[in-house]
C-alpha cells in the first residue's frame, strides 16, 4: 500500500507530479520508469544486485498443468522472464501452463550481456524441449471476452501530454489559463494540493502512476492508482443520465466502434484541470481505446467546453504502455499529518 501524508509531503509529489506533466507538454520524453516496474532504485548503483531466489513449483507437471514461478531479487536494474513473461517486478510471482519442457530465464540488466541471470527448467515427460521464445503456453495478449470485443483488462503506466496546443480561447476565458507562480504555488488548480482529490478526465492519465481496467461484457472499470481514483463506465448502450450530478471522473458511457471502444464522458465538476486550463462543468469528453498488438492501448482524447475554448481540442495521440508484469495497482492513501490534539486540550 502506498501511504502519503499530506502537507508538504503531498506538495512537494504534487511538484513533481507539475513537473512531469510540464517536461512532457514541452516534448520531453517521460523519465524511465523504476519502482514497481521491476527498474532501478536511488542508492542501487551503491549496493550491488543480486538473485536471492528463481524457483518452478513444482518442476515436472503433465502437458498444459500450472506451474508457478517465484523469484526474489535485490536492487535490481529491471528484470526480465523468458520466455512469455517478459518484464517483471523485483519480486513476484507467476503463473505458466507449459505445454512441452521449458526452460524460464531470469535475467537482471539488459541488453546482450545482462548483470545476472538464473534459469529454472520445468519438465513435461514426453515432449521435445522448448528453445527460447519458442516455448508454447498459455499466455494470451489478444485476448476477447465472451461477445468477440477485446479484453483490455490488465495494469497499463500513465502517459504524459506532449505537443498539445489548445485551441484560442473564447473572449473572456483568459481566467482558465492555469498560471504557477513558482515551486508550491498551485493556483489555478484544485487537485494537486494537499487532500489528494481525483484529477478527472483525461489528467487522471498524466501522473506518474499506473492505472488498472477491469472488463466485463456490460461495465468497464478503471482504477487509478493515484489517489485511488475509480471510473465506472457501461458498455451495454445506455445513455447518459438526463440530469448527472457533476462529479470529480465525470458521467463516462461507452460504446465498440469495431474493435476500439468509445468513452463518452460529461457530468464533469469545475475543479479539475485539462492540461494547464481549467474549465466548467460543461466539459465533454470523448475517449478512444485500441489495444495495439503489443498489449498495449492507443489513447486518443478530445476535449472541449464551449465556455473555454472556441472548438474542440483534439490532444496528441499517446500510448499507456501494458505492464504484465504487474496484476493490480496498489492502494494509495493520503493520511493526514496535522495534530487535532492541541484542539482538545483543556485550558
Amino acid at each position: 500500500m502506498r501511504t502519503r501524508t499530506s502537507g508538504l509531503h503531498i506538495i512537494a509529489l504534487a511538484t513533481a507530479i507539475l513537473s512531469t506533466v510540464a517536461g512532457q507538454t514541452a516534448g520531453q520524453a517521460p523519465a524511465a520508469q523504476g519502482g514497481r516496474g521491476g527498474g532501478g532504485r536511488a542508492g542501487a548503483a551503491a549496493t550491488p544486485a543480486r538473485i536471492v531466489s528463481f524457483s518452478a513449483q513444482p518442476d515436472t507437471v503433465q502437458n498444459g498443468k500450472p506451474v508457478q514461478l517465484v523469484w526474489a531479487t535485490e536492487n535490481p536494474n529491471g528484470v526480465t522472464i523468458e520466455p512469455d513473461l517478459g518484464r517483471v517486478t523485483a519480486r513476484g510471482t507467476k503463473q505458466v501452463n507449459p505445454k512441452v519442457t521449458t526452460t524460464y530465464t531470469l535475467k537482471i540488466g539488459s541488453g546482450a550481456t545482462p548483470d545476472l541471470v538464473r534459469s529454472v527448467t520445468v519438465t513435461v515427460p514426453g515432449t521435445i524441449p522448448a528453445s527460447g521464445a519458442a516455448a508454447q503456453t498459455d499466455v494470451k495478449v489478444d485476448a476477447r471476452l465472451a461477445d468477440g470485443k477485446p479484453d483490455l483488462s490488465g495494469v497499463y503506466n500513465f502517459a504524459g501530454v506532449r505537443g498539445a496546443e489548445a485551441p484560442a480561447l473564447k473572449p473572456g476565458a483568459e481566467k482558465f489559463k492555469i498560471i504557477r507562480g513558482g515551486p508550491g504555488d498551485f493556483r489555478g488548480t484544485t487537485t494537486l494540493g494537499t487532500d489528494c482529490k481525483p484529477l478527472g478526465i483525461p489528467q487522471s492519465f498524466a501522473t506518474p502512476y499506473p492505472f488498472q481496467i477491469v472488463q466485463t461484457l456490460k461495465m468497464l472499470v478503471m482504477i487509478f492508482e493515484y489517489p485511488s481514483a475509480v471510473r465506472f463506465i457501461p458498455t451495454d448502450g445506455r445513455a447518459h443520465s438526463a440530469d448527472p450530478d457533476p462529479t470529480w471522473m465525470g458521467n463516462g458511457v461507452g460504446h465498440w466502434d469495431g474493435d476500439t471502444l468509445v468513452v463518452d464522458s460529461v457530468g464533469f465538476n469545475d475543479k479539475t484541470e485539462v492540461a494547464g486550463f481549467m474549465h466548467t462543468d460543461s466539459l465533454h469528453v470523448i475517449e478512444r481505446y485500441r489495444r495495439l498488438e503489443n498489449g498495449s492501448l492507443q489513447y486518443d482524447v478530445t476535449v472541449e467546453d464551449p465556455n473555454v475554448w472556441v472548438a474542440p481540442w483534439v490532444m496528441p495521440q499517446r500510448t499507456f504502455a501494458f505492464r504484465p508484469d504487474l496484476e493490480m495497482v496498489d492502494e494509495f492513501v493520503c493520511e493526514s499529518n496535522q495534530d487535532y490534539g492541541k484542539l482538545f486540550e483543556k485550558k
